[in-house]
């Protein structure tokens, strides 16, 4: 095959990427109840299996749980997933999570992310923002779930502390850089 022919083959998959991408975000979409069921059972699931996890819910001037988040990729790649924004115990708002990624990559995974904005001006620029894109707006600092270290001391330095745990599927590494977060509507 030429350079030509691989050439539409890539434009077309990159098309067909991008239609089933749209098309999942609105015949996925979750209603509230949906949400907050996955959101609570997603924050049950970070305090069994991150230490300090109260420490870091204490702390936190907001948190975003997205439960679920669906990754799959045959050389594009993809991730979705809709969530939860909490303050002060209460949700008040809730947000999707959109990625794609382009390069050698295969499989599928799915992850509960919870990000945790330790100040004030890190959640208002957050809550403020049309789609805020995590690398972009702010970095996330992505914590390893085994280690150690001082929730205080690690939110000193980084205002925004991201946890990715419970995965389950066959890919090696997440990285949420990237990732755009968007406030949604659900029924």
């Amino acid at each position: 095959m030429n350079e030509r022919g691989v050439s539409k083959i890539v434009v077309l998959i990159v098309c067909f990427a991008v239609f089933f991408a749209l098309a999942a975000t609105n015949s996925f979409a979750a209603s509230k109840e949906e949400i907050n069921v996955g959101v609570n059972a997603s924050l049950e699931r970070f305090d069994k299996q991150i230490k300090g996890s109260k420490e870091f819910l204490e702390i936190a001037k907001g948190i975003l749980v997205i439960p679920n988040v669906t990754k799959a990729a045959f050389i594009i790649g993809g991730q979705y997933g809709q969530g939860a924004l909490k303050e002060g115990g209460s949700i008040v708002g809730y947000y999707s999570l959109a990625a794609g990624s382009l390069g050698y990559q295969i499989g599928a995974e799915k992850y509960d992310l919870v990000i945790i904005f330790a100040t004030d001006e890190a959640l208002k620029k957050f809550k403020s923002s049309e789609g805020w894109e995590a690398g972009i707006d702010a970095e996330v600092t992505l914590v390893d779930i085994g280690a150690n270290v001082p929730a205080s001391t690690l939110v000193s330095q980084h205002p925004v502390v991201g946890f990715v745990f419970d995965q389950k599927g066959l890919m090696a590494g997440v990285s949420i850089k990237g990732a755009k977060f968007t406030r949604i509507n659900p029924d």
